[in-house]
């Protein structure tokens, strides 16, 4: 018998799954019939819809909600939870480590493959800022947006118990960086988040709560166009909330962000949303990069100059053939991602049965945002809209984008639940340390002969 033919999927983002879902389905004969295997390594078992990580932050949403199992999807895959650590494409090795390998102490292992697919997405950029590896807080993560919201509920507990006016100040304060989607959404959901939570406090007030913005560049949300970008501005400063144009973070240590125009914000709180870039593994491969660390990618989604190999979404740099720009590439973005797994998982089929490779083209259609409950922007095939339209057709387009239809009605029932109730204002940090008070019980008692020294 001869062996399957391996496709190894490296990641298990947005490329990654829908690339495996769309391959069960286009080889289901081959899989029946043990022709073809499909390898899918990722370091979680399952995928985040991140575009609904800002409400998981607020509330919003069930953090269960908010990630699609990959088991479940993936019935027809095999399911290997690690990471692969560097890719030998000519001979065809992939070097991994599991949870076993750790386990075991027996160091990584080598999975061959026949086919290649390398979507291991991006990780967050991080300047040299001094203090950032100390004190930042990222926003990539469904653990990060849930981390988030329990760190800004218990700044508010901090402000509300302490007798310390610079300790009050600085826990109240929430610095944001980067004016993108992630930075701005989160900030705008957490924002409202806390100005509700402020009513159950009896010595805060919203108007207590600092938020600030620092955005680069002379605008923010670039996706939506110049004007409904302004309108945001305008949106957010009408809601009390600090938006500094052309400003960038110099340091953050021992507490205080430091901006360049000079101002000094003492602060218990500093989010890094400031841009994304390729995952390390794309250095520790022999495939041809570009000048940004991405793979160098043709239309047909295969790497340029190498066979057998593709990829797609943040990690691959592809040509977008609906500019009239030569040389243009498709922006790293979920909405080019989703429709690039489609395309990508069709031509390994066809180039499988040896048929012909079709071209990725998508023109961009738009983009849609929000700024918090019933307020937000969206520039959607040349319409501008703003306010509580542009926030219901948000909601709308990611709940008919969010995957499998257990999660799209999950989703609407927490809306309408949500919609129905108050907001939820615990915070559940000790989540991140579950077994704390298991090992403060366990801890042996003092003894009773020990005084304390005078």
């Amino acid at each position: 018998m001869t062996e399957p033919a391996r496709i190894l999927v490296v990641g298990g983002g947005y490329v990654g799954m829908y690339t495996a879902l769309r391959l069960q389905r286009q080889l289901r004969a081959e899989l029946r019939a043990r022709a073809a295997e499909i390898v899918v390594v990722t370091p979680e078992p399952y995928m985040t819809y991140q575009p609904f990580l800002p409400e998981a932050a607020a509330g919003s949403i069930s953090p269960r909600h908010v990630v699609v199992p990959l088991r479940r999807v993936l019935d027809h895959c095999r399911i290997v939870i690690g990471e692969v650590r560097s890719v030998d494409h000519a001979k065809r090795t992939a070097t991994l480590s599991t949870l076993a390998t750790e386990e075991e102490g027996t160091g990584a292992t080598e999975l061959t493959y026949d086919e290649l697919v390398i979507a291991p997405g991006s990780v967050s950029r991080t300047l040299s800022v001094p203090g950032l590896a100390d004190h930042g807080i990222g926003f990539k993560t469904v653990e990060e947006a849930i981390g988030l919201r329990n760190h800004v509920i218990e700044q508010m507990d901090i402000a509300s118990s302490t007798r310390d006016p610079a300790i009050r100040d600085a826990a109240l304060t929430f610095v944001f960086v980067g004016g993108g989607y992630a930075g701005v959404e989160a900030l705008a959901e957490l924002e409202d988040m806390a100005r509700y939570t402020a009513r159950y406090y009896h010595n805060i007030k919203p108007e207590d709560l600092r938020w600030v913005l620092v955005e680069a560049s002379d605008r923010i949300l670039p996706e939506v166009g110049a004007e409904m970008g302004r309108y945001a501005v305008r949106e957010l400063r009408g809601r009390n909330i600090d938006v500094r144009l052309g400003t960038r973070l110099d340091s953050c240590e021992d507490r205080v962000a430091v901006l360049s125009d000079g101002t000094r914000l003492p602060t218990r709180t500093v989010v890094w949303t400031a841009g994304v870039r390729p995952a390390p593994v794309l250095a520790a491969t022999d495939l041809p990069l570009n000048e940004r660390g991405r793979l160098r990618c043709t239309a047909r989604l295969t790497v340029d100059g190498v066979e057998n190999a593709w990829a797609a979404g943040d990690a691959a740099a592809v040509p977008d053939v609906t500019s009239p720009e030569p040389g243009r590439e498709c922006a790293p973005n979920a909405q080019h991602a989703v429709r690039q797994a489609k395309v990508l998982a069709e031509n390994i089929a066809a180039s499988l049965r040896g048929r012909p490779l079709k071209e990725y083209a998508h023109a961009y259609v738009g983009s849609v945002a929000s700024l918090g409950l019933h307020k937000g922007v969206a520039h959607v095939y040349g319409r501008k809209l703003k306010g509580y339209p542009a926030w219901f057709m948000h909601r709308v387009y990611h709940l008919s984008r969010v995957p499998t239809y257990n999660r799209k009605a999950r989703v609407l029932a927490e809306w309408t639940l949500s919609g129905l109730f108050k907001r939820e204002i615990v915070s559940l940090g000790s989540l991140e340390h579950p077994r704390a008070e298991f090992e403060l019980a366990a801890a042996p008692p003092p003894d009773p002969g020990d005084k304390p020294s005078s």
